[in-house]
Parts: C-alpha cells; sequence; structure tokens
C-alpha cells in the first residue's frame, strides 16, 4: 500500500526545493511523476518555484472543486491507452490551500490507487491558525514530517509573521499570496510576540479587550 507523506514547515523551509529534488529523484530512475498545486497559490501562475531560482510547470493546477482521484484516474487511463509508463507519485506543493475533501482525495490515491502522494505546505497562517487543508493533513496523512528553518535571531522558526512593507500586520483574510500582497517572515515564537503577534485563545480567555489590557 502506497502512502501520503505530509512535509511541513515555517515560510521559507525549502519546501517547494525539497518537492522539485523528489521530482528529479523520481524521474532520474526512469519514474513519472505528476506535480500539483492549488489554483489559488498565484505566485510563479501555473509554476512551482522555489527559492533558489528553480521554477518548473506544474501538470494539474487544483481548483476549489476539483475532483483529484477523479483527474487521476483519467490521467492513468489516457497513459494506459498510449503506452506510457504509471505515474509512481504525485507531488503536491501548498498543500495548505487544498480543502479537506481535497486532502481525504489524496489519501484515497495512496491507498486505493497505490500511488504515493508527497504533500508539501505550511501548518499555521500569520495568525497562528492552521489552515483547512493541513489541518486535514495532520489528521490522516500516514507520515508527518517538519522542515526545518530559523528565526533572524538563530533560533527555530515555527510561525510566519506577515509583512506589510516593513511593518508586521496581525489582521487580514487568511489566504495573502507571498509577494503579491504582502510578504512572509519565518519568526520563533518569542520574536513572533515581541513584534505583536497574538495568542487569540489565550486573549480570549483572558476576556480581552483588544487593546491589550483585560476588559472591566
Amino acid at each position: 500500500m502506497a502512502k501520503l507523506y505530509y512535509r511541513y514547515g515555517a515560510m521559507n523551509s525549502g519546501k517547494s526545493t525539497a518537492l522539485l529534488q523528489a521530482a528529479f529523484n523520481y524521474e532520474e530512475r526512469g519514474q513519472q511523476v505528476l506535480l500539483a498545486k492549488p489554483l489559488v497559490d498565484t505566485k510563479g501562475d501555473s509554476r512551482i518555484v522555489s527559492r533558489l531560482g528553480v521554477s518548473r510547470e506544474v501538470d494539474i493546477l487544483v481548483a476549489r472543486g476539483t475532483d483529484l482521484v477523479a483527474v487521476l484516474d483519467e490521467r492513468i487511463a489516457a497513459d494506459r491507452a498510449r503506452g506510457a509508463d504509471p505515474v509512481a507519485c504525485l507531488l503536491v506543493d501548498e498543500a495548505q490551500f487544498l480543502s479537506p475533501a481535497q486532502v481525504d482525495d489524496l489519501l484515497c490515491i495512496a491507498v486505493e490507487r497505490s500511488v504515493p502522494v508527497l504533500a508539501y505546505g505550511i501548518r499555521t497562517d500569520f495568525q497562528t491558525h492552521s489552515f483547512p487543508g493541513s489541518r486535514r493533513l495532520l489528521e490522516i496523512a500516514h507520515s508527518l514530517e517538519e522542515l526545518k528553518t530559523i528565526c533572524r535571531c538563530g533560533r527555530k522558526a515555527m510561525f510566519n509573521g506577515r509583512k506589510a512593507g516593513d511593518d508586521f500586520v496581525f489582521d487580514g483574510a487568511q489566504v495573502a499570496i507571498d509577494g503579491v500582497e504582502v510578504t512572509y517572515e519565518s519568526m520563533c515564537p518569542a520574536c513572533y510576540l515581541r513584534a505583536g503577534g497574538r495568542l487569540p485563545y489565550r486573549e480570549e480567555r483572558a476576556g480581552w479587550d483588544g487593546a491589550g489590557a483585560p476588559s472591566s
């Protein structure tokens, strides 16, 4: 039985680079891979782009309602019809943007179609909340692997600080693509809180008024 792998990390932890390296490794051995990414990730348009400057066109752009099992079945049928090698692996970039149903599709692809799936993404957004896709991956993936990077202070980065210009911002929509509207910086928890980041459930419990002091 093939497995679903989730490899996650903070921004700039080398996820796209690792994905492209995995694709190269498969193809170096003469095996066919499929690359996919969510359509909402407009960075690079239809390409996966690493920080090192390496890029590659994807085979599947995943819209919100895309049934990934159906897409793979169509590809398998087309490959059989033309006598092509079977798909050896499906690699998914920015997997946090998938819907929970699409993550379930990935598990079905691994278990029922015997195609290993390597999904890469971030665990939490700029407010420390998990994305629906990453939450589901953490729940059902066979294997979880953290890709590590460091904060500017040298400690392990866990959080993703969002910046508008030179300033950190902690309010706004969950999805804003890096380099399009904003930029991101991977941060350790101490630097994140020092920059003004909040731990929302702690504030909710304390009954904060949003201005930094308990409400009366």
